[in-house]
């Protein structure tokens, strides 16, 4: 049995993938896992953070390449 204490970022995939010792990656694998949020600075987003952020006045215009598909 392996203890290990990990810091997961979420991966483009926006799932956290797990890593594990070479040894046991072969067959089927019991994790026990206490999730918390890490310690430190957060990575998400906060308030403020998009400042000159801006979205064109059609941005919620429908697509003319649905037309056909919209009522």
């Amino acid at each position: 049995m392996s203890t290990i204490t990990l810091i997961l970022e979420p991966e483009a995939d926006r799932k956290l993938h797990l890593p594990g010792p070479e040894e046991l990656r072969h067959g089927k694998v019991e994790v026990v896992a206490t999730l918390r949020p890490a310690p430190g600075p957060a990575s998400a987003l906060k308030a403020g953070c998009l400042k000159g952020f801006w979205t064109a006045s059609d941005f919620n215009d429908p697509l003319e390449d649905f037309k056909d598909y919209v009522g």
